[in-house]
């Protein structure tokens, strides 16, 4: 099927074009090779600009028209960095540090079969929270979410905060497996449009697995602006994309 108009695809990272935390497999790599033939194509991810080009490849802004780490607030256009933004300027270090600080205490208060090291990520745009510590193994780190799965631990986790912290314009955003993003309101992948809106886009559709209410793809899925679609692994983007534009 072929569109007619120009139309850009923003695909989230993990679990959408690679397996959690893992490097893209070749067969998806050259697949988007091939689809950026037919449209212009982007990434949007909570992860930093190391952790993308860890995952995508070194030359990630040169194989995509648009990469747009911490959710757009670090934002690549045609190989050029277009804008960073910065979450002390717009938060101010005291809060900054009530979050951090409340965090610490809560972790230190939750007992887990394992703990790791690195905590709290501070990046640009968010602090990345992981109750288990992002220093932890691929086998650590798939037991911790089996059991999350099961206890619901960063979903009570952001419930306490946002009790906590209600009114202070912050937003709670559970991604990928083993931790959650802390960011000012309006700072979701929603926040990457900015940068693509005047772009002349017919359509811009967007490829996310975590699309549920309180995953860190629901607010850009459910976005007017976007036409949204689920899917639970790298097989399933492929797949869609075949069907729309093959």
């Amino acid at each position: 099927m072929t569109t007619l108009g120009p139309v850009l695809c923003l695909f989230d990272v993990d679990g959408t074009l690679t397996e959690p935390r893992q490097k893209i497999t070749k067969e998806m790599d050259n697949f988007l090779l091939e689809l950026r033939q037919k449209v212009k194509i982007g990434v949007v991810g909570g992860s930093d600009f190391e952790k993308v080009q860890e995952q995508l490849g070194s030359n990630v802004v040169g194989k995509y028209d648009y990469v747009f780490p911490e959710n757009g607030l670090v934002a690549y256009k045609d190989g050029m960095l277009l804008c960073k933004q910065s979450i002390q300027g717009h938060l101010g270090e005291g809060l900054i540090q009530d979050v951090i600080n409340y965090c610490l205490s809560y972790i230190a208060k939750t007992k887990l079969p394992k703990k790791r090291g690195t905590f709290i990520e501070f990046r640009n745009g968010m602090l990345n929270v992981s109750p288990i510590g992002r220093g932890c193994t691929q086998e650590e780190r798939v037991e911790f979410y089996e059991l999350d799965k099961k206890e619901r631990i960063r979903e009570r986790f952001v419930a306490d905060l946002r009790k906590e912290f209600a009114g202070k314009g912050l937003t709670f955003s559970i991604g990928g497996q083993i931790s959650f993003d802390v960011f000012p309101e309006g700072w979701d992948k929603r926040y990457c449009l900015r940068h693509v809106e005047n772009d002349g886009y017919r359509t811009i559709y967007f490829f996310g697995d975590k699309t549920m209410p309180g995953g860190n793809d629901h607010e850009i899925f459910t976005d007017p602006r976007t036409v949204g679609y689920t899917v639970a692994a790298p097989e399933d983007t492929r797949r869609i994309c075949e069907g729309l534009f093959f």
